[in-house]
Formats: structure tokens, C-alpha cells, sequence
């Protein structure tokens, strides 16, 4: 005889269903709890755009007037019988013995005062040669100067010869410079004339004395130009080729004559 219960599970169902349940739930794995995770700081990297042609022309540009800047605003030294001493024993170090060298040294006796940056060249000239009236009447040589004064350029040494007036007087004054003279030219001038004061650069007049235009032997007086500075800020000694020829126009009379005491040398 069947038992019905409107549809419903006996009982003894109902509490299998509930063990198969309860077995399912406890198999099943509670999910693991979230950690919290401390998030990394993210680095950024920025990049830097590349650099135009024309920046960089305008960079390189700007960097030139700011050294220029700088060493237009710097306090300028005086130049001192020291500095030519050095820069002579650093140019000829490599290619001479100590003995050599040694033998270079100039004598303190041979140089005249510094300029201290307060003279023009008039006043200084007539600070370091005060017999200077004098010594001119009494040169009467040709092929010679009792004077030079040593630049690095032509323009400059017009400069210079202008600046001569209260100091040269009755004395001639000779252009020593290749500008737009020739070598010949300043050859002949210097056998028909008596010159007492030459003013030039020291290619052209290491050049006169190599073709025997310009003697050396009556020289009283060799000035260099050591001070000025061209518009880069440059001095005569700072210039590559200016220097090489110097030191070339020493060795061809001048070292000989300083040492012998029968020239001084001025730094103007």
C-alpha cells in the first residue's frame, strides 16, 4: 500500500539530502583571504628632445660670449720679465739639454721696467728711455733702428705709431709690417734712410734681418706690444704663430744681444 505525503520526501530523505549537503559544503574550500599589497612606486624617466641644428649653433654660440664674458670682466695682469722667461724655458724644453737651457736665461739687468697698466706708450717709453733726444741726434747708421716695438698686427701697429707723437719728436718712424709692403720696398728704404724707430710684427722684421736689410747690432731698445688684447682677448703671446715668430726673431741676434747687455727689453 503506497503513502502518500502530497509530493513531499519521507523524513528518512530529507535527512539523507541534508548529510549529502553538509558533505559538499565541507569539501569545498573557503576562498583565501585578500592580502593587502603595498603598491611599488612607478618610476618615470623623462627623455630630453634631441637638440635642433639651430639650438645648437645658439648653444655653442652663447657658451663662446660667456667665456668671453668672463675674461672680459676679470682683472687684467700686468705682464713681468718672468712671464717671457718662463715662456721662453716651455717653448724651447723639448728640443734643448739643461745645460741648453740654462744657457737661456736672460739676465734681470737686460730687462727695463714693466708697464703697471697705467702708461700710454709715450709715457712709458719716456719712463724706460729718458736719454732718448740724445740718442737719436747722435744715430746717424742706416739698415738700423735704435727702437723696436713688436705687435701682432699691422692694424695695431698703426695704432701704436699714432700714439708715438709726444714721445718720437724729430725722430723717423718706419712701418715693419707685410701689409701691403713688400720686403724690397722696406729694404730700400732702410739703405737710403737713417730710421730711428721701427714698429712692426715679428715675421716681417725676423725676415729683414735674415736678408740683411735691418741690423741688429745698433738695437738700444726692443719693446713688445704685451699687454693689449685683440677683440677675442687676446694677447700677442696668446696667438699661436705671433709666438712662434718671436721666439724665431729672438734666436736670429736678440738672445745674443741681451745677453751681451747691449739691448734691453720692455714689456709696454
Amino acid at each position: 500500500m503506497l503513502n502518500c505525503n502530497d509530493g513531499k520526501p519521507s523524513g528518512g530523505e530529507e535527512e539523507g539530502d541534508t548529510e549529502l549537503m553538509q558533505q559538499d559544503t565541507a569539501s569545498v574550500p573557503e576562498p583565501p583571504k585578500e592580502t593587502k599589497q603595498t603598491k611599488q612606486p612607478t618610476e618615470c624617466f623623462l627623455r630630453k628632445p634631441k637638440e635642433t641644428k639651430e639650438e645648437a649653433r645658439k648653444t655653442k654660440k652663447w657658451k663662446k660670449r660667456k667665456i668671453s664674458d668672463i675674461l672680459a670682466k676679470s682683472e687684467p695682469k700686468p705682464g713681468t720679465p718672468g712671464d717671457l722667461q718662463k715662456l721662453i724655458k716651455d717653448h724651447y724644453s723639448g728640443s734643448r739639454s739643461i745645460v741648453e737651457l740654462e744657457e737661456l736665461n736672460l739676465p734681470d739687468s737686460c730687462f727695463l721696467k714693466a708697464n703697471d697698466l697705467t702708461h700710454s706708450l709715450s709715457s712709458y717709453l719716456k719712463e724706460i728711455c729718458p736719454k732718448w733726444v740724445k740718442l737719436r741726434k747722435t744715430h746717424n747708421e742706416k739698415k738700423s733702428v735704435l727702437m723696436l716695438i713688436i705687435c701682432s698686427s699691422a692694424i695695431r701697429a698703426l695704432e701704436l705709431i699714432r700714439s708715438l707723437t709726444a714721445f718720437k719728436g724729430d725722430a723717423k718712424v718706419m712701418k715693419l709690417f707685410a701689409k701691403h709692403i713688400k720686403v724690397q720696398e722696406q729694404v730700400n728704404l732702410l739703405e737710403k734712410r737713417v730710421i730711428h724707430l721701427g714698429v712692426g710684427t715679428p715675421g716681417r722684421i725676423k725676415q729683414l734681418v735674415k736678408q740683411d736689410g735691418l741690423n741688429l747690432n745698433p738695437l738700444k731698445f726692443l719693446v713688445f706690444d704685451w699687454n693689449w688684447r685683440d677683440q677675442k682677448l687676446r694677447r700677442m703671446m696668446d696667438i699661436p704663430e705671433i709666438k712662434k715668430e718671436v721666439f724665431e726673431l729672438l734666436e736670429v741676434g736678440v738672445l745674443d744681444l741681451c745677453k751681451s747687455e747691449s739691448l734691453k727689453l720692455g714689456l709696454f
